[in-house]
């Protein structure tokens, strides 16, 4: 809305028909804090909140929106993802978590993007759809992980409400002295059943993972992919990998008429029972060898469960990017450049793209901040590496995580150690090489204006040689602690 936006510390809400009542629909922060809720007669709210701002709801504009953030995730984070009216989305995650840093690390990104987007956001993972749901919406954090196969028993604590029932049904439940999952899973379900119907019982099912909630995922319009469907179901493994390389050959062939490189794949598998089994791998650089990415491919075979029977097979490029068409060149003119961006697609899609990175220089005085962490195909960052000689005061082959502190015995203001304690053994200093001066960086904060560290190469009775510093120039309070640190080992 840009500018036409209300302020966002007024109260609004947006107002719907519920048969010939006007009721509130969905409230937001301040209005809660009003004492507004859900389900409240329009002229109500009007009445109890002076300057409450009144929207008509469009739910159609919300399931439009809806459905565009399930293919942000879907080209995002997973290959199987679709909108969970009125408010939600629900992601299939199976084969993709490693993809993102593991699932605590992936269900934290998602909400941090989400937020950064002005989206305030509750995100659970489980074992099922409806515990999911349950949690995300009903659990006392706003992003939670259930491990494996504990979904069933964390679930029993829940209100009923979380069990997508219809609101009578819920109403009529409490009536009855139901308030809690755990309390209905006690009962049995013959006279439930009698009473609500079927619906009951499938929920509580879903929930607890017993019973299998198909998802229909949501498809991007213009996704480049490639299907197979069977006549009979199939399960063998070597026949899911011919028709893989199938599938990849037809990809390669429809990306390269329109000059694309896939830099993710999802490949699923439509079962028999309704389920979606699904493998994601992601590249470096944009890729179509057909060789290559079935080789991918069929690297995560072994977590793909085929149950009773595969029926269909489809294989979409869920994020491509421009690649040129390389001109063959004659191996007795020139020799072919050799890359590693295959080993690289390897190495992340077997132990995540997060473990897998390179060092590139950053121009800074300061040893820690004088080296980054880039993707391992990513462009040269333009800085240099300082050269090692002739250079005076060498940097060690292994710089700590964090300077860890220790304990020494020194002469102040210009002297090094004559021993020193680290990790709870006692060292003598044999010989040692220094002070080198190192400042702050003024204009990254104010703390760093008088800041200075004294570095010394230093080497024990056992041959060992270690870099440590004293935050300070041992003589103004105001340059530092004057606690010695050790930050580097030399190889």
């Amino acid at each position: 809305m840009g500018g036409a936006a209300p302020p966002t510390e007024a109260p609004l809400v947006l107002v719907g028909c519920e048969g010939r009542r006007r009721v509130v629909l969905a409230a937001d922060a301040a209005a809660r804090r009003a004492g507004l809720r859900v389900g409240m007669p329009a002229a109500k709210a009007q009445a109890l909140v002076p300057g409450l701002i009144v929207r008509d709801a469009e739910p159609a504009a919300d399931a439009e929106a809806l459905d565009q953030l399930a293919l942000w995730a879907l080209r995002r984070y997973a290959p199987v993802a679709a909108a969970d009216p009125p408010d939600g989305l629900v992601i299939d995650t199976t084969g993709a978590a490693h993809l993102h840093g593991g699932e605590d690390a992936m269900l934290q990104g998602m909400v941090e993007r989400l937020a950064a987007s002005g989206i305030a956001t509750r995100a659970a993972l489980a074992d099922s759809w409806g515990a999911a749901h349950a949690f995300a919406r009903y659990g006392a954090r706003p992003a939670v992980v259930i491990p494996a196969e504990e979904s069933e028993k964390a679930i029993l604590d829940l209100p009923i409400a979380a069990l997508r029932l219809p609101k009578n049904m819920v109403e009529d439940l409490s009536v009855l002295g139901f308030e809690r999952i755990g309390e209905l899973a006690a009962k049995p379900r013959a006279p439930l059943a009698l009473r609500f119907g079927p619906e009951l019982g499938r929920r509580l099912d879903q929930a607890m993972g017993r019973l299998s909630e198909p998802i229909d995922p949501v498809r991007q319009p213009d996704l480049i992919e490639a299907q197979c469907v069977f006549a009979e179901p199939i399960g063998a493994a070597e026949t899911i990998a011919r028709t893989t390389s199938k599938l990849v050959t037809q990809l390669c062939e429809m990306l390269e008429t329109k000059g694309l490189g896939a830099r993710r794949l999802d490949l699923l598998f439509h079962r028999v029972d309704n389920r979606i089994e699904a493998i994601c791998i992601g590249t470096a650089l944009p890729v179509r060898d057909a060789k290559r990415l079935t080789r991918l491919l069929c690297d995560k075979f072994e977590a793909i469960d085929p149950g009773f029977g595969i029926e269909i097979m489809r294989l979409a490029a869920t994020l491509a990017e421009p690649l040129a068409q390389k001109q063959t060149i004659s191996s007795l003119i020139e020799e072919p450049e050799a890359g590693v961006s295959g080993l690289i697609d390897t190495l992340a899609n077997r132990v995540g793209e997060q473990h897998l990175y390179r060092f590139a220089p950053v121009a800074s005085d300061v040893p820690e901040r004088s080296v980054q962490k880039i993707a391992p195909a990513a462009p040269d960052t333009g800085e240099t590496w300082p050269d090692p000689w002739p250079d005076p005061w060498p940097r060690p082959s292994r710089l700590l995580p964090a300077p860890e502190p220790i304990e020494t015995v020194a002469l102040l203001p210009d002297h090094p150690p004559v021993s020193f304690t680290w990790r709870g053994m006692r060292r003598r200093v044999k010989c040692a090489d220094g002070p080198e001066r190192v400042f702050g960086e003024w204009w990254k904060r104010d703390a760093e204006l008088s800041a200075v560290r004294d570095y010394f190469r230093i080497e024990d009775e056992a041959g060992e040689r270690f870099w440590i510093y004293r935050a300070g120039d041992g003589e103004d309070a105001a340059t530092g602690s004057h606690r010695w640190f050790l930050h580097g080992i030399f190889g």
